[in-house]
């Protein structure tokens, strides 16, 4: 046998679109080739890797130190946290462009490779800064505008990349790939983030243009992971909607071709309405954005300032502060194929309830850290081993039953709205504590660590009256 079938909730009936030659359509028995798949699933993990090392420059530990170095204000740390989220809101907007697009490939190319190139304008600005053209509240704000905009293009994109892997991970498979991907993404991230942050430490430059040369490096392993998405086997988003789930109303629009322009746009006025009215009376799927939503706000109260407490209240090298998101990374990666395991054994939402009651406590667990020996060199890394292992086990069940919850018909729509909510959300939650951090007395942060505690656990209520699919 030389082939095999695409496990989704239906039939895989779709059009694969060629790279280089008009889209071809195929008969409803096409079956995707064995090697196809392998191939494809090889060049997403591969495309994983090379992502992480783009966003070790471009998010996390170093910018925020970048940030530090600049005399930012918590107010800007919570901004450069919320605006990844917040763009999110632009992700249905994202999912209506990418379905009426003819190949997840080339909209990606188109999104995400612009985002990405566009962290060239800070290479430049940190050169500017040097040479004094341009002084360090300039270069913040410079850097809060890139962070918009690539993330705003990143959002567009990302509900069309997330259907695009749905259609070509086999369902039963999902757990135990996704669990692998995202173990050789944190590898490259254990090994990469301390050699970076001896770079930025030790750069003969300062630390500023130590940033810069890591940033650069980035932005060129980013654009090589996007071609590794070339070797992904390409999918016609259109196709994917003809063949899932086709009304009779659909259809008549596809086909009569002799209606005036009134006719159709009252069509698709009831196509629209057809969606709405359906994502409504998913009751799963509003629960699941319920708990969602909710999660990513108590998180979020939190999550953004663990970095801003180590860097500037305990006053630790960055290069510490490296080492313990390495411990992070590398537990991650041990845990990530035991908890891919044991989600598709098991399911995703028990793992989810009981890892969460885990993650709520941990904020609480900050309480007593402070700059002695002791808690430099044996608690903060104990903390952040406990977070890769635990975080490992919410972000890939959310994800899974996420992909689980969502229909195949308009399946980037579904990822899009959870997306945007959770980021609205979740921005709500790092402005709220920024300001709470901003204006409180002596004590803010930890303060706002205990509020997050309580917060998570609360959040996972919704998850007991949720109804995870059957597994098959």
């Amino acid at each position: 046998m030389d082939s095999v079938q695409v496990e989704t909730t239906a039939p895989l009936t779709l059009e694969i679109a060629q790279i280089a030659s008009p889209p071809i359509a195929i008969s409803p028995n096409y079956r995707i080739p064995k090697d196809s798949i392998r191939t494809s699933l090889k060049a997403s993990t591969a495309d994983s890797v090379l992502a992480s090392v783009y966003s070790l420059g471009t998010s996390g530990i170093l910018l925020s130190n970048l940030l530090v170095e600049l005399g930012a204000s918590p107010v800007i740390f919570g901004m450069l946290s919320s605006i990844p989220m917040l763009v999110n809101l632009i992700q249905p907007l994202g999912a209506y462009l990418s379905e009426r697009s003819t190949s997840r490939f080339q909209y990606s190319l188109r999104t995400h490779g612009i985002g990405r190139l566009l962290w060239l304008v800070l290479v430049i600005g940190i050169v500017s800064i040097n040479w004094g053209v341009i002084d360090t509240q300039q270069l913040v704000i410079l850097t809060l505008l890139i962070v918009l905009f690539s993330n705003l293009l990143g959002g567009l994109g990302t509900a069309s990349w997330l259907s695009w892997v749905a259609m070509i991970v086999p369902r039963r498979l999902r757990g135990r790939y996704f669990g692998t991907r995202n173990s050789a993404a944190n590898l490259t991230t254990l090994i990469c983030v301390p050699m970076a942050g001896v770079v930025v430490s030790h750069w003969y430059g300062g630390s500023l243009q130590g940033y810069g040369v890591v940033l650069l490096v980035s932005i060129v392993f980013g654009i090589m992971g996007l071609g590794c998405q070339y070797f992904q086997v390409d999918i016609n988003p259109q196709s994917q909607n003809t063949y899932y789930g086709k009304s009779p109303q659909i259809s008549e629009i596809q086909s009569d071709t002799t209606k005036d322009e009134s006719e159709v746009l009252q069509s698709i006025h009831l196509r629209q309405d057809q969606l709405t009215n359906s994502i409504w009376k998913n009751s799963n799927f509003l629960i699941f954005l319920l708990y969602f939503s909710f999660w990513n706000l108590a998180v979020n109260l939190s999550s953004p300032f663990f970095n801003l407490y180590m860097l500037d209240t305990l006053d630790l090298d960055v290069s510490y502060v490296t080492i313990y998101n390495s411990l992070q990374a590398g537990a991650t990666l041990l845990m990530l194929i035991l908890w891919g395991k044991l989600a598709d054994k098991i399911g995703n939402r028990p793992i989810l309830i009981c890892i969460g009651i885990l993650v709520g406590i941990t904020p609480l667990l900050w309480l007593g850290i402070g700059a002695n020996h002791l808690d430099i060199w044996l608690w903060l890394p104990l903390l952040h081993i406990l977070a890769g292992g635990t975080w490992a086990a919410i972000d890939l069940c959310s994800n899974n039953i996420q992909l689980a919850i969502a229909p195949i018909k308009n399946q980037s729509i579904y990822f899009a709205i959870a997306a945007a909510v959770a980021g609205v959300s979740g921005a709500l939650g790092t402005t709220i504590g920024s300001f709470l951090v901003q204006f409180a007395q002596s004590g803010g942060l930890l303060g706002l660590f205990a509020l997050s505690g309580i917060f998570r656990l609360v959040a996972l209520v919704p998850l007991m009256f949720l109804q995870e699919p059957r597994r098959g």
